[in-house]
């Protein structure tokens, strides 16, 4: 516990602390780098302090998206060398997945796009998804596909138009 009047560091500061030498890191690690795949993207998905009188709190929440070749194992070791005191736990480290573009899978979407009328193009996905579980273990083709604007998922104004959807099925019906 740190007296506000008083020189130490209270924990929730040091926890804000600790919140921006994560950033830090991860911007030295962007620097240079034009895509956001290519990035590691840090997110401070909680925060929580508080305190019974005699001993302080804090606890932070951090996911960080990995970019292709960055292993959960090692950033994990980077975060606790940056530490400074406290208790870290990692879970859920999920390595990101790029699969090859050209193969029976995409050419089957691709033919499924232009034959409802559209315009295939690609996008790398920045979430973790099953594909960056089952891709490697199954080592088989995998793409994701959907209609909408995928600028609005997980958001509260996230929707597609009927139009689009109805296209989305006459994309999937060609592809299968």
């Amino acid at each position: 516990m740190a007296h506000s009047a008083g020189r130490d560091v209270a924990v929730a500061e040091r926890a804000v602390t600790f919140w921006n030498t994560i950033q830090a890191y991860c911007a030295s690690h962007n620097d240079g780098v034009t895509t956001l795949f290519e990035q590691l993207l840090p997110s401070l998905r909680a925060i929580r302090s508080g305190s019974d009188g005699l001993t302080d709190w804090a606890e932070l929440t951090i996911g960080i998206r990995l970019p292709p070749g960055a292993e959960p194992d090692a950033l994990a070791r980077d975060i606790a060398q940056a530490a400074t005191g406290g208790r870290l736990q990692f879970r859920g480290g999920c390595p990101a997945y790029l699969s090859d573009k050209n193969n029976l899978l995409v050419r089957a979407f691709l033919k499924g796009v232009r034959a409802a009328g559209g315009t295939p193009g690609f996008l790398l996905k920045t979430g973790t998804s099953d594909m960056n579980v089952v891709g490697p273990a199954w080592r088989c083709p995998i793409l994701a596909y959907g209609p909408g604007d995928s600028s609005f998922d997980h958001a509260p104004d996230e929707h597609i138009e009927i139009a689009e959807y109805l296209r989305a099925i006459d994309v999937l019906e060609t592809a299968l």
